[in-house]
């Protein structure tokens, strides 16, 4: 179910996005805009700039750019409906959700289903303080060396032996027990009877990115099976989609250098337990597309640790299979294995932090866990280990690192570099940008001047007459412009919401540069300008059609008429 337009759109419109900012960084008044040191990276003076008018920010030393979700995105790192929510609470105001009629959906199941969790949550922790079998729990936390200090920040709880622990609770209260069945506290059995789900276990709450308990491991203290027991998917929790211990790092670092990801619940505490406290889990599963994401968008190294045994390394493999897509400029991703038979929980307990940390310093580079791993597979077998290696590097968004790839591909094929093995091997180079490809390539293109001057400024395209023309230029990037006339038509919005219509667009990159863009126009002369942009884009029209026609052999009569027209036209601009 999405978020509607309009909802995003008056968001944005009542959001101010300098008093946003403010609230986080320290602005100054600087001419129309205001500067600050940018949050984003390292600098001493100020080059990150807020546009009131506009509303939206750049920063010219590292190029982030966006509008007041994109900053709450950024510097809270939230995903897109968690930045919407939090924008949507600070002003008070319900996110409607919209299904494929159209009709709103009422998000009052969510905002129940997290306030049962967080109930839950207290209802183990107290359990742990006061239960009479709390002894052995305490016992057994001692026995693992967990201080106070890190039960509670991981907010480690007990949920008792027993049926109905946490059912008792709710025991006169039908509609909390049907809500607590759908968020994976309670079973049902064929017979109707409910139970808890959780029970004899120790409790790892496992929090979103904004906090919220979502779900829960409970951890067997016995030899019972399964050692661990995972809440379910629900409405509130998809397990492929969290992180164990993200806000909990977050908490620790606000711009962590280097998160490490592990397996299990007990992993990441007892790291924190010894002062390695940037580890995650995967929560059981392999590690997926989202989780990948959602570490490189919090770190800039993600360190992934794995038993050093077969299964360790087939793991391995399916993260690294996992992230190379994902991976942009800058990321970077090792492999860190562990002797046999050990995991990061007695490992740390053996070696200590130091020790520890410096094998997390010493992890494999992704480049040569990949080509060590083909290496092992294929052996001699050259042949076979390169076109592996190619449909593995052809999914490579970044340049830089695949290129890196391919010349490291080529020394150890013979070949002369990276170029030569690209025509070898056929290598396919991912098509340019349209937009960068010709129209908007260079300064003073009428096409480039005309979409900066509407996303700059979108009132010129309010009640603009349509430009049916423009459709039928034979010119990359015209149909962006074309999008951007049919969108400021009929509706005023700002820069700011001009640009959120583009999210998920292929040239959203393109238009947030053209947005920050020096088109050197005065203010009074904008919409003079902009008209003028109009006129060459559609004489380009009247000139191609003109071509087309003239190199015809025979012609419809509407096609005579038409190139009669044209020659008067072209008369008339000669």
């Amino acid at each position: 179910m999405a978020i509607p337009r309009d909802f995003i759109n008056e968001l944005i419109a009542r959001t101010d996005i300098v008093e946003l900012i403010d609230r986080k960084v320290p602005l100054k008044k600087a001419g129309k805009n205001y500067s600050a040191c940018c949050p984003f990276h390292n600098e001493k003076s100020p080059s990150f700039t807020v546009s009131q008018d506009k509303q939206f920010y750049h920063c010219f030393g590292c190029g982030a750019h966006g509008n007041a979700i994109d900053f709450v995105m950024e510097y809270d790192r939230l995903e897109f409906v968690d930045a919407i929510e939090d924008l949507a609470g600070q002003l008070g105001l319900d996110v409607p959700r919209e299904q494929g009629t159209g009709k709103r959906h009422d998000n009052g199941l969510s905002r129940d289903l997290y306030q049962l969790m967080d109930e839950a949550n207290l209802y183990y922790q107290s359990q742990l303080r006061q239960h009479t079998d709390k002894q052995k729990v305490i016992d057994y936390l001692e026995f693992r060396g967990l201080s106070a200090e890190v039960i509670a920040h991981f907010g480690i709880g007990f949920a008792p032996d027993g049926w109905d622990g946490l059912l008792g609770r709710y025991r006169q209260n039908q509609e909390a027990q049907d809500k607590l069945l759908t968020a994976g506290m309670l079973i049902s059995n064929d017979s109707g009877k409910r139970y808890d789900r959780f029970r004899d276990r120790l409790m790892f709450p496992i929090r979103d990115r904004r906090g919220r308990v979502v779900g829960f491991g409970g951890r067997v203290l016995g030899d019972g099976t399964p050692k661990y027991l995972n809440s379910p998917e629900t409405p509130i929790f998809h397990k492929g989609n969290e992180l164990y211990g993200l806000y909990e790092v977050r908490q620790r670092h606000k711009d962590p250098q280097k998160i490490l990801i592990v397996e299990g619940y007990m992993d990441v505490v007892a790291l924190a337990q010894f002062g390695v406290d940037y580890a995650v889990a995967s929560l059981g599963t392999s590690t997926t597309a989202e989780q990948f994401q959602l570490l490189l968008r919090n770190a800039k190294e993600v360190v992934c640790c794995y038993d050093g045994d077969r299964a360790g390394k087939e793991a391995a493999w399916r993260a690294l299979e996992t992230a190379l897509p994902l991976l942009k400029p800058g990321d970077q991703v090792s492999f860190m294995f562990l002797p046999e038979g050990e995991d990061p929980d007695s490992m740390v307990r053996q070696t200590g932090k130091a020790a520890f940390e410096a094998m997390t310093d010493q992890a494999q580079a992704l480049p040569t866990f990949l080509f060590d791993t083909l290496a092992s597979k294929y052996g001699t077998d050259k042949g076979t280990l390169a076109k592996q290696a190619i449909a593995l590097i052809e999914k490579i968004q970044d340049s830089v690192l695949q290129n890196l790839l391919l010349e490291n591909l080529a020394h150890k094929l013979g070949m002369n570099g990276a170029d030569d093995l690209k025509k070898k091997m056929g290598f396919r180079v991912k098509p340019a940008n349209p937009l960068n490809a010709a129209g908007l390539k260079g300064r003073g293109t009428p096409l480039r001047l005309a979409i900066a001057l509407l996303v700059q400024h979108p009132q010129l395209g309010v009640a603009l007459p349509p430009q049916p023309a423009l459709s039928h230029i034979q010119m990359p990037g015209i149909e962006v412009l074309t999008l951007l006339l049919d969108m400021t038509r009929e509706q005023a919005l700002n820069s700011a919401q001009l640009l959120e219509q583009f999210r998920d667009h292929k040239h959203l990159g393109t238009l947030k540069k053209l947005a920050q863009w020096d088109h050197q126009v005065a203010d009074e002369n904008l919409l003079e300008k902009f008209k003028q942009t109009l006129i060459w884009l559609n004489n380009q029209y009247i000139e191609q059609r003109y071509q087309e026609l003239s190199l015809k052999q025979t012609h419809t009569k509407e096609e005579k008429r038409q190139l009669l027209k044209l020659i008067s036209i072209m008369k008339g601009l000669a």
